[in-house]
């Protein structure tokens, strides 16, 4: 007899909670293999294909291409077994077991103990607010006493009932919310409700147990919209009337631009940051990079070079390579210096890692730079690739910008932001020249160093682009 395994959203990684589905792979009826992607998705991190690690049909997917899911809600449901084989390749020995398979933050090497059986059920309970439990989370059985059963309804979602000891099944209403502990899982649900200001004490849940999903809140502040529109208006005063609000679009604050919105939001409500610039002529920079290219070697990049300058920067003044542990009190001075770069996207603004900057030199640089880059145009990094930093280098002058005060990029201490680089007059040994000219400037968390601290940090990276050959002192 074949038996139905449920695949849930797995974590992945990064204290990511939820994301989007993109596009599924894969439809109800389909056979699939063990680690075959079903399903592509965003997150604030990353594109992601999400292999299933069963074999077998898919019976039931879950969630509409550009619906978002917290993890741990249900992908699809796939039967495994003999039973599977009908009209269909039968699944492959062993299939039940797992796929052994890690995406970032899950392990499949063996089956998940959330499995089922399933019987079929003559008709698809509804629940208290019209919405049909095939929609929702499957719970898991209560001590053999009540169970999940699934069958097949004319819209080929996975019917659920519950099982008494007798074996009969029965929809019921929702369980009553009891005294205590608000039935809800979900941390996106409770910030759902925070945020529209509703109780979900008031709520009665439709999940297993009465379980609060994210469908009764959202069903709770339509039913509140439209109780809102149909009451009656009291005439206001011309003096006291409200004015109208003006006509537009609405664009939602998710995925990556709703990561960007919060943690910048985030820099700028926990982080007493300050800014210093300073111009600096960076002419000779320009020129050992052309020598370096000349010489036949694979290219350096600028931002190679800038980065390079950066790790031997904060070599010399450590505060700035750091992150402040408010919780204990203290200022965490970190000994490796993973090196974050501000790349611009189709899908917004994301800050790729460089591990181990600097343990690299400029050649190693330009490669990472330019594989994480490719990387985050196709969309195909990683979180790993996306976390972990612990320094800023944003180079807005490919923008055509001389300036601008960069927002620490929160937990770090600090950012150093390079605009365009011009000619412009620059009194040279001297005599008044066109050189090279950039502005440098620095974001940093006064927490951790004072001015004198961070004015040194960006003098010594002024002298390094004006004068190379101040590097040779920290190779």
């Amino acid at each position: 007899m074949a038996q139905v395994l449920e695949f849930r959203l797995p974590d992945l990684g990064e204290g990511l909670t939820e994301a989007e589905i993109v596009r599924w792979l894969v439809e109800v009826g389909d056979v699939v293999a063990v680690d075959q992607p079903v399903v592509e998705v965003e997150t604030a991190k990353a594109m992601v294909d999400v292999p299933c690690p069963y074999a077998g049909v898919v019976t039931a997917r879950f969630g509409e291409e550009g619906s978002e899911l917290p993890v741990g809600a249900p992908l699809i449901t796939v039967a495994v077994g003999a039973a599977a084989s009908t009209g269909a390749t039968e699944a492959s020995d062993g299939s039940a077991e797992g796929s052994g398979n890690v995406l970032v933050g899950y392990g499949t090497s063996e089956a998940p103990a959330r499995r089922r059986r399933v019987r079929p059920t003559p008709a698809v309970p509804a629940a208290a607010n019209g919405r049909s439990l095939a929609d929702e989370p499957v719970g898991e059985p209560d001590d053999g006493r009540r169970a999940q059963t699934a069958g097949r309804g004319a819209s080929g979602a996975v019917a659920t009932a519950r099982v008494d000891e007798s074996g009969a099944t029965a929809a019921g209403a929702p369980e009553a919310v009891m005294d205590g502990p608000v039935p809800v899982i979900s941390p996106l649900v409770r910030r759902l409700a925070r945020e529209n200001g509703l109780d979900l004490k008031e709520l009665t849940g439709s999940g297993p147990d009465g379980l609060i999903l994210r469908a009764d809140v959202e069903y709770a502040l339509r039913a509140a919209a439209v109780q809102t529109r149909t009451a009656p208006v009291p005439a206001a005063t011309p003096a006291t009337a409200p004015a109208t609000t003006p006509g537009g679009t609405r664009v939602p604050l998710k995925g990556v631009r709703g990561a960007v919105a919060d943690k910048l939001s985030r820099s700028r409500t926990e982080i007493p940051d300050a800014t210093c610039w300073v111009d600096a002529d960076a002419t000779e920079l320009m020129r050992a990079r052309a020598a370096m290219n000349a010489a036949g070697a694979p290219k350096i990049s600028l931002l190679a070079l800038l980065a390079r300058i950066c790790t031997a920067a904060l070599a010399r003044f450590p505060e700035l390579n750091s992150t402040v542990d408010m919780a204990a009190r203290e200022i965490v001075r970190l000994d490796a210096v993973h090196l974050g770069f501000a790349a611009q996207t189709e899908r917004g603004l994301v800050v790729p890692v460089v591990k181990d900057a600097h343990a690299r030199d400029a050649e190693a640089l330009s490669a990472e730079f330019a594989r994480l880059t490719e990387a985050a145009r196709t969309g195909s990094l990683t979180p790993a690739e996306l976390t972990g930093g612990t320094f800023t280098l944003n180079n807005y002058g490919v923008f055509g910008v001389d300036g601008s005060t960069p927002i620490i990029n929160h937990p770090e201490a600090a950012m150093l932001g390079v605009g365009r680089i011009v000619p412009k007059p620059w009194v040279h040994e001297g005599e008044l020249a066109v050189r090279q000219v950039v502005q440098l400037s620095l974001t940093f968390d006064h927490r951790v160093c004072d001015g004198g601290t961070a004015g040194g940090f960006l003098r010594y990276v002024a002298d390094c682009v004006e004068q190379p050959a101040v590097l040779l002192r920290t190779l």
